[in-house]
């Protein structure tokens, strides 16, 4: 047993996220190290996600960590994941983490990864990894949106994407997104619709039709691939359960000026596709429409049908979309479950069942650059975690250091999709 590993002490405070609403952050340490981890938190969030705080909130959650989490944990090891991940379950006892809260337990699973990383002197992704094989993922950047990442003068539809296919290196993958971030708000100012700021994932924001915004995302790629040699796809997230009006049994697009019933937005979904050569598609549909997924899975292909919020990250949501074959990719978030060991295991099942594992931010991120490294452990040849942004290049700069100082040592190379890319 090594005793650099075991964990001497536990606190927890209140911080912020990118939004600058308050967070709940736990620093752990060792013996030989130390490390702290705040927990993300989205805007438009799942109804199957676990809760984020207990009843009484991120000073209730600080709380419990002082007075239930931290007698328990210490004396433990920190590189021991699994252990301490199923005792924060046992200390909650409830089914979503309803006691506790899942950013609490996400804070305290995330910095014990880092604590025993520090105290091992190794990276993160070499703590939470199993294999000797390991790859970079590609990133899958937002640059032009909406929805509940905006406030006014916006697209119906959440997230318009990009996704740099033909890049050899991440780092050529990454500067391929950024230049077409910039080449958007270019071609929005020449054609007289500029973009009026940026969303919570810095992506632009401008009062523009779906139609609209996919032109100029298509063409803005068009001249960055031109220019740098790199092929670049387009994604969307439509976020559906955002537009799900339950009344009117309809999504309702208002800058489109559209009520599609569950039929016509399969129709809508397949044209988009088709129009667009769109190789990633999210949340299609709202977060109850398996039925809805899979009909559109079994109708197109070379395209990663995507849950979200059909999933929140869960490995039974997961399985019961298998069993209907709804969708063949999947978002993984740890704070959507809770734990890293839950995400952990949710990411090897999709594996498993031939869904491509996304690991993804959220909208209101944290700065630390572990999302980068738990792409990586978790085996996903995507991460999605935006493109400008400091808490967004945090990411993308870590998985920089890594590509780059790997070849001094093990090479990470960049993953490759399984799936046809053109």
């Amino acid at each position: 047993m090594s005793a650099s590993t075991v964990i001497k002490h536990v606190e927890a405070l209140k911080v912020f996220d990118s939004r600058g609403n308050p967070t709940i952050e736990v620093g752990i340490k060792t013996d030989k190290g130390f490390a702290s981890a705040a927990a993300p938190s989205g805007a438009s969030r799942g109804k199957w996600e676990v809760e984020q705080y207990p009843p009484g909130g991120i000073d209730q959650a600080i709380n419990l960590v002082e007075t239930l989490i931290k007698p328990r944990l210490v004396g433990l090891r920190a590189d021991e994941q699994e252990t301490v991940d199923e005792l924060l379950h046992e200390l909650d006892g409830t089914s979503n983490f309803g006691k506790i809260g899942g950013n609490t337990a996400c804070a305290v699973s995330l910095a014990t990864a880092l604590a025993a990383a520090s105290s091992k002197a190794i990276h993160l992704f070499e703590q939470l990894s199993r294999t000797t094989s390991k790859e970079l993922p590609l990133p899958l950047g937002n640059v032009l949106g909406g929805g509940r990442h905006a406030r006014t003068g916006k697209t119906d539809i959440q997230e318009f994407l990009v996704l740099p296919v033909g890049a050899t290196t991440f780092l050529r993958a990454a500067e391929a997104n950024a230049k077409v971030h910039s080449k958007i708000a270019r071609l929005l100012q020449a054609k007289g619709n500029p973009a009026t700021g940026k969303g919570d994932e810095g992506a632009w924001i401008a009062d523009l039709t779906t139609d609209h915004a996919f032109e100029t995302v298509s063409k803005a790629c068009e001249e960055v691939s031109a220019d740098t040699g790199v092929s670049l796809r387009i994604g969307a997230d439509i976020a559906a359960s955002t537009l799900w009006n339950e009344e009117q049994k309809a999504y309702v697009y208002d800058k489109d000026a559209k009520r599609l019933n569950e039929g016509e937005q399969i129709d809508h979904m397949r044209s988009l596709i088709d129009r667009y050569d769109l190789i990633y598609l999210e949340d299609p549909f709202n977060e109850e429409s398996f039925e809805s997924f899979s009909e559109l899975t079994r109708t197109v292909h070379d395209t990663l049908i995507c849950g979200d919020d059909l999933f929140v990250t869960s490995q039974a949501r997961l399985k019961k979309g298998k069993t209907m074959n709804a969708g063949n990719a999947i978002i993984i978030k740890p704070n959507q479950v809770g734990t890293i060991t839950d995400a952990s295991k949710t990411a090897k099942l999709a594996a498993q069942f031939g869904y491509v594992p996304v690991t993804s931010h959220r909208s209101g991120d944290t700065p630390g650059p572990e999302l980068a490294h738990m792409a990586i452990a978790f085996g996903s040849p995507i991460i999605k975690t935006g493109v400008v942004g400091g808490e967004r290049v945090a990411k993308i700069n870590e998985l920089c250091r890594l590509e780059y100082y790997s070849y001094k040592s093990q090479p990470l190379k960049l993953a490759k999709l399984p799936i046809y890319t053109k």
